[in-house]
């Protein structure tokens, strides 16, 4: 009995090491794809504020719908804006009103 439980118990943790190293492997592997973009960051949120005419309070290199993109999130007055910049040409190529971010002290996603 006790050679089931640790033979289980091994096979968690195995599953936890290689589920860990494999999510490493993936955030190694998107932080360097931010040299394959064209424009910086600061060309990014200059764009994305520009756009919905806030201020940057984040931004991220994400890969959204197979590209690489800048995520800025910009408020605006009581509004919170998602605006995604094509990490190639420095475009908008979305913007959207992030209405889970209005209100961060009681959201349950957060």
């Amino acid at each position: 009995m006790k050679r089931k439980i640790y033979l289980a118990a091994l096979a968690a943790l195995s599953a936890t090491a290689i589920g860990s190293a494999y999510a490493a492997m993936d955030i190694e592997n998107d932080a360097l794809a931010v040299g394959s973009a064209k424009i910086g960051l600061i060309q990014a949120v200059t764009a994305a504020e520009q756009q919905v005419g806030g201020k940057a309070s984040r931004a991220e290199f994400e890969k959204h719908k197979g590209q690489w993109v800048f995520d800025v999130e910009v408020v605006n007055g009581k509004k919170v804006m998602d605006v995604k910049v094509d990490s190639t040409s420095g475009k908008v190529i979305a913007a959207v009103e992030d209405k889970t971010d209005r209100d961060d002290e009681h959201d349950k996603a957060d």
